[in-house]
C-alpha cells in the first residue's frame, strides 16, 4: 500500500496512488507563450478525458538549470505564474511548475496545485521544508545522482512538516558524461517508501549538455520507456509535449509532439489496464502489489 496524494484542482480533486486511475503530468518544458500553454492544456484535458486518465498541466516559469548563461529560461516567476493561473482558470486542469528556492514557494503555492522539486535540488533541505510547509502536494524528482532507496529521506523532509502529500518521480540516472539510463527497478524500490511514483519519460531520454551549449535528447525512446514503466507499475506518467518540438526553446530533442500524445497515452493506458487486470489489482495499485 502507498499513501495517496490528493491534488485539489479548480474543478475537483485528483488522487494519485492506490485506488486511483493513472495520472498524466504533461505540458511544454518552459512557457514560451500563453497561447501555446492554452493550446497544450486544452488538448491534454480532452485526450485524458477520452482515455479515462487524470490530467495535470505542467510547464515552467523559469528553467534555472539551463546549460549556458544565454539559454532561454522563461518569463520569470511573476509573469509566468500569471500565465499559469489563467490556464488553470480557463482550462480547468490542476497545474504544476518547478520551484527552485525556498523564497519562491509562497508565491508559487498561491497558484500551483502541485509543487515540483527539480532533480538537481532533491536534497535541498530548506527548499523541501518550505514546500512541505506550504501545504501543497509536492512532487520530488529523483536526482540523476541519487539511488532510488535514498529518496525516502527527501520525502521524509517534506513529511516532517506534517505534509504527507508527496509524489516521487524517476527521471533517469547519470551514466558517464552526457548520458542517462533508466533502471526500471527504481520504480519498485521508490514505491517501497510508501509513496506513489511517477515516471518522467521525456527527461529520461535527455542528453544533459549533449549539444554543447544545450541538452540533447532521443525522443524516439520515449514510447518504449513509457510502455516499460507502465508494465512495471506506476501511479503517474510525466511527459513534456510541444506543438512543434523542433522549434522549442528548451528540451526540444526529448519532447513529444502534441499530435503524437494521444497515441502514446493510449498505449500506456492499455498496458496499465492489462497489468492491473492480470495481477488482480484495483485501480491505481502498483508494481509492489503485483
Amino acid at each position: 500500500m502507498v499513501k495517496e496524494v490528493i491534488i485539489e484542482g479548480k474543478r475537483g480533486r485528483i488522487g494519485i496512488g492506490d485506488g486511483h486511475p493513472l495520472a498524466v503530468i504533461a505540458g511544454p518544458c518552459v512557457i514560451e507563450s500563453e497561447r501555446e500553454c492554452m493550446e497544450v492544456a486544452a488538448a491534454l484535458r480532452e485526450i485524458c478525458a477520452g482515455l479515462g486518465l487524470s490530467a495535470i498541466f505542467k510547464t515552467s516559469y523559469d528553467k534555472a538549470n539551463r546549460t549556458a548563461l544565454d539559454s532561454y529560461r522563461g518569463p520569470g516567476q511573476k509573469r509566468g505564474l500569471e500565465i499559469i493561473a489563467r490556464v488553470r482558470e480557463r482550462v480547468g486542469l490542476p497545474v504544476t511548475s518547478d520551484v527552485h528556492a525556498a523564497s519562491e514557494v509562497p508565491a508559487a503555492a498561491e497558484v500551483l496545485d502541485l509543487l515540483q522539486i527539480p532533480a538537481f535540488l532533491c536534497r535541498q533541505t530548506d527548499l523541501l521544508l518550505a514546500a512541505g510547509r506550504s501545504g501543497r502536494p509536492v512532487n520530488i524528482k529523483k536526482g540523476q545522482f541519487m539511488a532510488p532507496r535514498d529518496m525516502e529521506h527527501a520525502a521524509g523532509k517534506v513529511a516532517h512538516t506534517g505534509n504527507e502529500n508527496v509524489l516521487l518521480t524517476e527521471r533517469g540516472s547519470s551514466f558517464g558524461y552526457n548520458n542517462l539510463i533508466v533502471d526500471m527497478t527504481s520504480l519498485t524500490v521508490m514505491r517501497r517508501t510508501g509513496r506513489p511514483v511517477a515516471f518522467d519519460a521525456t527527461h529520461s531520454v535527455q542528453r544533459p549538455g549533449g549539444r554543447g551549449k544545450a541538452s540533447g535528447g532521443k525522443r524516439e525512446f520515449v514510447p518504449p520507456l513509457a510502455r516499460a514503466a507502465a508494465a512495471v507499475g506506476i501511479d503517474a506518467l510525466f511527459v513534456e509535449v510541444h506543438p512543434e518540438p523542433e522549434r522549442a526553446r528548451c528540451d526540444g530533442p526529448n519532447m513529444v509532439a502534441l499530435e503524437n500524445l494521444t497515441g502514446l497515452l493510449r498505449q500506456v493506458a492499455a498496458l496499465d489496464r492489462t497489468r492491473r487486470k492480470e495481477c488482480g489489482l484495483r485501480a491505481g495499485a502498483g508494481a509492489e502489489d503485483a
